[in-house]
Parts: C-alpha cells; sequence; structure tokens
C-alpha cells in the first residue's frame, strides 16, 4: 500500500534544502534520513533522504543528488510516497490511515445511516470525511472525536453525533427573544409598532 507522506514545498537555502508539507503523523519515521521515497509524478523519483531538520517550525529536506538551489526548486509540488504494510496501524492509539477509512460506512449514533466515505481532506485546522449520501449528494464530517464517536473497522462503520445542521437542513434556531415574530421585532426596534 502507497500512501502520500509529504508535498515538497520552496527551495531553502542555496545548498538543495527544500521545505516540506508533512501529511503523515509519523515524519520521524517515514521521513527520516536513509528513507528511499516513491514520487508523483513518478519520473521524478525515486527520491532518498539526505537529511532533514526542522527550522522556524518547518520540515527541511535534502535529497541524493540534489545540492542546489535550482535542482531544490525542480522538485517543487511533487509528492512524495511510501511503502506501507495494509496490516500495519499508526503507532498512537485512536489513529488510523487513510486507507483504514476508505469506504466505511457512517451511521449516526442512533443507527441511521448517512453514507460511505469516499474521500478524507487533510485540512490545516482538522481532517474532513467526505461522505457519499444513499441519494449522490456529498456530506463533509469533521473528523474531530465530538463528532465522530466511534470507528469500527471489523464492522466497518464510523459512528457519528453531528450536531443539528450538519447532515440535513432542519438546523435549530434558537431566538433570544422568545416566540416574538420578525414583524414584531423591526416594529419595536422602528418604534411603529402601537
Amino acid at each position: 500500500m502507497q500512501l502520500v507522506v509529504a508535498r515538497i514545498g520552496r527551495a531553502h537555502g542555496i545548498k538543495g534544502e527544500v521545505t516540506v508539507e508533512v501529511r503523515t503523523d509519523e515524519p520521524e519515521l517515514r521521513l527520516a534520513p536513509g528513507a528511499v521515497l516513491a514520487t508523483d509524478p513518478a519520473a521524478k523519483g525515486p527520491l532518498t533522504i539526505e537529511t532533514g531538520r526542522v527550522h522556524s517550525g518547518r520540515l527541511l529536506l535534502r535529497f541524493e543528488g540534489v545540492t542546489d538551489r535550482t535542482g531544490a526548486e525542480a522538485l517543487r509540488n511533487i509528492l512524495l510516497i511510501a511503502d506501507v504494510d495494509p496490516e500495519e496501524f499508526p503507532e498512537e492509539e485512536g489513529e488510523y490511515y487513510d486507507h483504514q477509512l476508505m469506504d466505511l460506512d457512517v451511521v449516526t449514533k442512533d443507527g441511521v445511516e448517512v453514507g460511505r466515505i469516499t474521500e478524507i481532506s487533510h485540512l490545516p485546522s482538522q481532517d474532513l470525511f467526505i461522505v457519499e449520501r444513499p441519494d449522490g449528494s456529498e456530506v463533509m464530517i469533521p473528523f474531530v472525536e465530538a463528532i465522530v464517536t466511534e470507528i469500527d473497522l471489523e464492522e466497518q462503520r464510523a459512528v457519528i453525533d453531528p450536531p443539528p445542521g450538519l447532515i440535513d437542513d432542519r438546523a435549530e434556531v434558537a431566538s433570544a427573544r422568545g416566540d416574538e415574530t420578525a414583524a414584531e421585532k423591526a416594529d419595536d426596534e422602528t418604534g411603529d409598532g402601537s
């Protein structure tokens, strides 16, 4: 099984280092010196990591054979891909590889079918499940503990406890002024409601 573990960013300095956008929870394992990674596009690889270091909160890598800024710039936007055993799990409990979550059935805690995970979107603030509903529409579910309450790989399902409005259009709207209508509110504000 192949997993995207990083995307190469811009060159850093003049000695062939590049910034990388890390896409793995295990960079110390997947992006360590000596690691040989496939690439997308495939013609640019494989690449062997020569050195790695953190600078100003960003991971910088240098690859064997890349010794200057021009060579580093030529690698920009290439995806780095690691081979992973399909039976392997991340080291941290409660973490999963994308391929383990794909195609899981999504149900609410009450057992109502929501759909099937077709994609996982990795955003800076959180990950999102892209879920295809039975009618073909899609809904985005934040992969956070408060909403995704259980992942059961044996049963091939993800259980969610969605807040109102997340998976349907019937969000509950509470008024701070009780049962007053919008017209009464407008009259009160303009002074015309005598």
